[in-house]
């Protein structure tokens, strides 16, 4: 669902308080913890994590599931042992209803994404 949050508490202010909202916020718990050098902000309408130039990371609530947008999961972990279980399209990692996120290695895949776009590797689409 995009809105029209000009800020990222606006952006989580205006979820609906249900299970999205809450795995949003796990989420975005994981990436602020991991690096919390990456700057917070509203992008493509989402949240978007990382600095004025690119982004390593967007999150978005979706109707049936969130997604975090990573580029190309792929080229982060090329043998899918990271987000084994997960929902991956080439871009998008979905979490849905029943998945508990605190049961998947979403935590290492964000640190070891975050450490490659910091040494400038191309994890893009």
């Amino acid at each position: 669902m995009l809105n029209d949050a000009k800020t990222p508490s606006d952006y989580i202010d205006r979820l609906d308080d249900d299970w999205r909202r809450d795995t949003l916020l796990e989420l975005r718990e994981i990436i602020l913890k991991q690096s919390p050098q990456l700057d917070e902000q509203i992008h493509y309408k989402m949240l978007g994590y990382g600095s004025d130039e690119s982004h390593v990371f967007h999150l978005n609530a979706q109707k049936a599931y969130v997604s975090l947008y990573v580029g190309n999961a792929a080229k982060i972990d090329p043998d899918a042992e990271l987000l084994h279980g997960l929902s991956v399209g080439k871009g998008c990692i979905r979490f849905k209803k029943t998945t508990d996120v605190s049961n998947t290695r979403i935590d290492e895949f964000i640190a070891l994404a975050v450490r490659l776009w910091r040494q400038g590797e191309d994890i893009d689409c």
